[in-house]
């Protein structure tokens, strides 16, 4: 397994919408497996293709106290209720904004077998999988904010991206 580079925002693909998996096989079930380390290692929740410069629909995710689930070519059939809550990402780190989200999501998906299912999550789960859906679409958690607090997380991240970059370099 590997601990791999997370992609910052806004570099490439994390505003692309990703591509959907046609075939499963042992790469896949290593990226499965390094995509979850690699989130472990940045004490993350979830991590989607596109934060690790891969532009598929794949994702996963790890509830406190829970095992690690992967998500493949997931798709939201269903959601209810809506909830603020505090969100950040492992491409925009050290950043936290108030985000809306549905309170119960049900979402299909392959695993890392290939094998279908479907789930019902409610609240910081279904939250976890909203988030990380998002990325697959191109699409970042301030975007899912009003535009005075979206603005300020942005200019909030150009100076904490600045910083981080300047210390990658040393």
């Amino acid at each position: 397994m590997a601990v791999l580079d997370v992609v910052l925002y806004p570099d490439a693909p994390l505003r692309d919408v990703a591509t959907p998996y046609t075939k499963m096989g042992a790469e896949l079930s290593q990226l499965t497996q390094d995509m979850i380390e690699t989130m472990h290692a940045h004490d993350g929740v979830g991590l989607a293709g596109p934060q690790i410069g891969v532009a598929k629909r794949i994702f996963v995710l790890q509830e406190p106290d829970k095992e690690p689930m992967c998500f493949i070519n997931p798709e939201i059939l269903e959601s209810e209720g809506e909830v603020f809550a505090e969100e950040g990402c492992l491409s925009m780190p050290r950043v936290y904004g108030q985000v809306p989200r549905a309170t119960r999501v049900r979402v299909k998906a392959l695993d890392a077998s290939g094998t279908p299912f479907e789930v019902d999550a409610l609240d910081f789960f279904a939250r976890i999988i909203q988030h990380e859906n998002d990325h697959l679409d191109g699409i970042m958690f301030p975007e899912r904010m009003d535009i005075l607090s979206r603005e300020d997380i942005y200019r909030q991240w150009d100076d904490m991206r600045e910083s981080i970059l300047s210390h990658r370099e040393l």
